[in-house]
């Protein structure tokens, strides 16, 4: 049994890990890796619920390019948390594939695997272009590949009225999540009965608003009989604020990123109504804490996916092993 992140209030708020596999100035692509194992067995070890790898390609700065491979990998070496892909970028593969990849992973390790979806490139346009041969005709039949994955992992899928079986059929089968930033991926996830993943970290649109629109329009499934949501933020941790504004500016420096701090004197009515959403919270352990518990209120959601990006790999591990504390 999963235990997950903390009891607020009575209400207990679940937290995992989305892990983009940096490569930082000044290492290899292997350190990053084996880093990126000792993340996913501290997660474990403090009590996160899921461990989610991201895919990319021909980036010199992220060393995920395959989520099911590094996935076998971690786990090998892990027991307990679930383990899964934040996303599968479906656009350049055959369901059939992203099936059979996934149900041998869940026949590995039962009860621990998430399939997340992505529709992004994951790439410059050359590398697009030698991923797949049409990228944009591949988006525009995206709806038909989705609901052939899901019939694959039903067990309902066929060629020419022949049952085809996408082996080997685990006992029981992973999780499936569509991950995005708008309508457009809210709308295919309602439409599917799978569950949503808000990606508020690298988004400027208000989770809250999508959200409803995934509630509003779904529909239930064999694999999910209800809606379920996830929201992807961004999490700087230290044990100062000072220290925490740091490594915040020093992970803008390197990654881009965009946000404001868990403990500014604005008040949460004024925080609310701001333009911006928050990408990014910053802070101690109890100004994160309190600052999550805010968002899991106002989104109507029990789970976030923490992306922590500090430009040090032993700075990443303290800000999770922080938060959990």
């Amino acid at each position: 049994m999963v235990h997950y992140g903390y009891v607020f209030g009575g209400d207990k708020m679940k937290l995992s890990v989305m892990d983009l596999v940096p490569v930082f100035p000044g290492t290899e692509p292997a350190q990053a890796l084996e880093q990126a194992l000792l993340l996913a067995q501290t997660a474990e070890r403090c009590g996160y619920g899921r461990y989610w790898v991201a895919e990319h390609h021909d980036m010199p700065g992220l060393a995920c390019t395959s989520p099911e491979v590094l996935l076998a990998y971690i786990g090998a070496r892990t027991s307990r948390i679930r383990l899964g892909s934040g996303a599968v970028l479906l656009p350049h593969y055959k369901p059939l594939k992203v099936a059979e990849s996934f149900h041998l992973l869940s026949s590995l390790m039962p009860g621990r695997i998430d399939l997340g979806i992505g529709r992004a490139p994951g790439g410059s346009a050359h590398v697009t272009m030698a991923l797949s041969d049409n990228f944009l005709d591949n988006i525009r039949r995206l709806p038909e590949a989705l609901q052939a994955l899901m019939a694959l992992l039903t067990g309902q899928y066929r060629v020419e009225g022949e049952p085809v079986t996408a082996r080997p059929v685990p006992p029981q089968p992973p999780e499936v999540w569509m991950l995005g930033t708008n309508q457009k991926s809210a709308a295919y996830a309602a439409e599917l009965g799978c569950g949503y993943v808000f990606g508020q970290f690298m988004s400027d649109r208000d989770a809250a608003e999508v959200m409803q629109l995934y509630r509003e329009q779904f529909r239930p499934s064999q694999l999910t009989p209800e809606p379920r949501v996830m929201v992807a933020i961004g999490v700087v941790c230290a044990d100062t604020e000072e220290e925490a504004q740091r490594l915040a500016a020093e992970g803008a420096a390197l990654f881009g990123q965009r946000g404001r701090a868990a403990s500014q004197s604005q008040s949460e009515a004024e925080r609310e109504k701001s333009a911006a959403p928050e990408r990014l919270i910053v802070g101690t352990a109890q100004q994160v804490k309190s600052r999550l518990e805010a968002l899991q209120a106002r989104f109507g959601v029990d789970e976030f996916l923490i992306v922590t990006h500090v430009p040090n790999y032993a700075q990443r591990l303290r800000s999770y092993e922080l938060l959990l504390t």
